[in-house]
């Protein structure tokens, strides 16, 4: 008596859930993707097993070709995709089918906006893979057996929150899906519009895409696609359209490609790249575990998709394929770390997609902009991690202004700059706005010189290990040592602040009060020649850390940066610190002045984006002095 196999119900992880519901709801317009990508799927499945039978050969069955195999049952509504490629074991399906493992999924998912189209066009930033059958399936079924192993399973699921696995029969190793499709997606049973697709999507696939077919005598086998791998053609002979189907498949995603890179080299290293530039921002970009998507070939046979030395971190958002004549076929994994032809290919990528871009911030800026507002965050991790081509990227680099509506480049801020100016200012933080209106740069913009908008949580690290462009050394506005005097500017705004200052002496005695009371909240009070407008801002001693780095760091728990006390400059040309410079000498008030040393401390902080350490303190205080000014 055979024994009965046990079948398992399991849930669906959340994020999964989630990712169908999507799916099933959201992508309505462009459906037959969920074929495109089964196909792109079992051909990775097939160059996986491709290049481990090359040290295992009895990995794949004997007498049977790497190969992908269509066939329609139109009396059970069925289209199934099969292949004999690497298959899955019971712990893989539930790994690559019952849950999505990638980095930032939970990120993306808050995203979703709940409006339909907007988040199906995010569908394409998260890649979907085999989840997009259900857009057309009431039911799905995979039957997977593991190369090597001798147990097939079976795994099927009405994408309703739940799937069941149980032991399952077949001879061969691969994998094979049944979609069960829904009464709206009969159209995908015709054999006229399975072809249209396999020739729109996955012509350029190398491994054989076949139909099979019966008429109840005999079964014929039709290849639809031409299986010849697209990098290996001229140019001339590929259309844009190929282009941007391959990058789909390569890349899994459903964005235009932003830039195209097709070029062999020839000579004592050989090697073909095709790699492409996204032209929209792959949700988990900024995650620290993503890798770049270029895969390895050798000789057309697919190595890996994990050579991390093929290309930089900061250049993590490339795909593609690199195909080397050089490497040996049966090279491992590991050996291809720090391996000098691997090496050798990395600099020469590097270069022509430097090279590339340089162009396209020349000749067309307009595009340029596009690439830096989804990329630019990226690339300027090289500033901080790559010496060697430093000064490359510095060139690339582009900078929000205080003086410009457009992004500017480091030489548009040189050319730029004021008569007696020697450094390149800017000012970091995490809004665009809320920098523009920081007190710090107030005298700064009104002497017309121009500080750099810095929003992006990277750039607080480059600026350390740079230091310099054209012999010009940043500086941070929030520093203590900045020198505006020596900057040329107009008679008009000195002759104007002098007028409206406070007298000297009794500014000196309120900086004394001030002092007294803040203590050692704060490390020194001074008058400001960068204030225009505000009473008060904080500033970084001389050799102490930016206000904004400080801030950060804390936020990530580190508690061992060194004391947070700062500098508080005052305005004494405001009106608020005239009139408490002016009270100085009475000695019913100093409680007054005292209190209005922490509120406008607070105040400061406040701005800065900091948490005030004693809020019952500050509500009072300044409800204190709301209740006298009305009095």
């Amino acid at each position: 008596m055979a024994k009965k196999k046990t079948e398992e119900k399991l849930e669906f992880q959340a994020e999964v859930s989630k990712v169908l519901d999507l799916v099933i709801n959201s992508l309505y317009s462009n459906k037959e993707i969920f074929l495109r990508e089964l196909i792109s799927n079992a051909s990775d499945a097939c160059d996986k097993l491709r290049y481990l039978a090359l040290t295992k050969p009895k990995l794949i069955d004997s007498g049977n070709e790497l190969a992908i195999t269509l066939s329609v049952d139109k009396k059970a509504k069925s289209l199934t995709v099969s292949d004999n490629g690497i298959g899955m074991n019971r712990d893989e399906l539930i790994e690559n089918l019952g849950t999505i493992a990638k980095s930032g999924t939970t990120a993306f998912l808050e995203g979703l906006s709940g409006d339909a189209k907007k988040d199906a066009d995010l569908i394409g930033q998260f890649g979907v893979g085999f989840y997009a059958c259900f857009s057309v399936a009431d039911k799905v079924e995979v039957i997977s057996k593991r190369a090597g192993e001798n147990q097939a399973w079976s795994w099927s699921s009405e994408g309703a929150g739940s799937y069941t696995i149980v032991e399952g029969e077949r001879a061969n190793q691969g994998t094979t899906i049944t979609v069960f499709l829904s009464k709206e997606s009969k159209e995908y049973l015709e054999e006229v519009r399975i072809q249209n697709i396999i020739k729109t999507y996955s012509d350029h696939i190398s491994i054989p895409i076949q139909m099979e077919k019966t008429d109840g005598k005999e079964t014929t086998i039709d290849q639809l696609n031409s299986g010849s791998a697209i990098w290996t053609r001229a140019k001339s002979d590929i259309t844009d359209e190929q282009y941007k189907e391959f990058y789909h498949h390569v890349g899994h995603v459903f964005d235009d490609p932003w830039l195209t890179l097709h070029n062999k080299v020839e000579g004592k290293i050989e090697y073909t790249n095709l790699l492409f530039i996204p032209s929209s921002k792959p949700f988990d970009l900024m995650n620290p575990e993503r890798k770049h998507q270029v895969k390895l070939y050798v000789k057309r046979v697919f190595i890996t998709d994990d050579c991390e030395d093929l290309m930089p971190g900061y250049l993590r958002f490339v795909r593609g394929v690199v195909d080397s004549e050089d490497l040996p076929l049966n090279v491992s994994r590991e050996t291809l770390q720090h391996n000098v032809l691997v090496s050798h290919i990395k600099k020469a990528l590097m270069k022509r997609v430097f090279s590339e871009l340089k162009k396209k911030a020349t000749k067309k800026p307009e595009e340029y902009l596009i690439f830096w507002d989804n990329f630019g965050a990226v690339l300027k991790e090289g500033l901080y991690e790559d010496h060697e081509n430093r000064d490359t990227l510095l060139e690339l680099a582009r900078f929000k202004s205080t003086n410009s509506d457009k992004i500017i480049s480091l030489s548009d801020y040189i050319e730029r700059l004021n008569d007696g100016q020697t450094e390149i200012y800017y000012i970091t933080g995490d809004d665009d706005q809320m920098l523009r209106a920081s007190p710090q740069i107030e005298g700064f913009k009104a002497r017309g010189i121009e500080v750099l908008i810095l929003t992006d949580p990277v750039d607080e690290f480059w600026l350390s290990m740079v230091g310099k462009y054209n012999d010009k050394s940043f500086k941070s506005v929030t520093s203590g040592d900045v020198d505006l005097e020596a900057i040329k500017h107009s008679d008009g705004v000195k002759k104007a602040k002098k007028e409206k200052s406070a007298d000297d002496t009794q500014t000196a005695k309120l900086i004394i009060a001030f002092k007294e009371a803040l203590g050692e909240a704060v490390k020194d009070v001074r008058i400001s020649d960068r204030l225009t407008d505000s009473a008060v801002c904080l500033i970084a001693g001389e050799g102490d850390m930016d206000l904004h780095l400080a801030r950060m760091l804390k936020q990530q728990g580190q508690t061992d940066i060194q004391n947070s006390s700062r500098i508080l400059e005052i305005n004494s040309a405001h009106n608020l610190i005239k009139k408490l410079a002016g009270i100085t000498d009475e000695l019913s008030k100093k409680e007054d002045l005292a209190n209005m040393a922490h509120l406008l401390l607070d105040q400061a902080r406040i701005i800065e984006g900091e948490v005030v350490s004693d809020p019952t303190a500050f509500a009072k205080r300044l409800n204190d002095a709301l209740a006298k000014g009305f009095m």
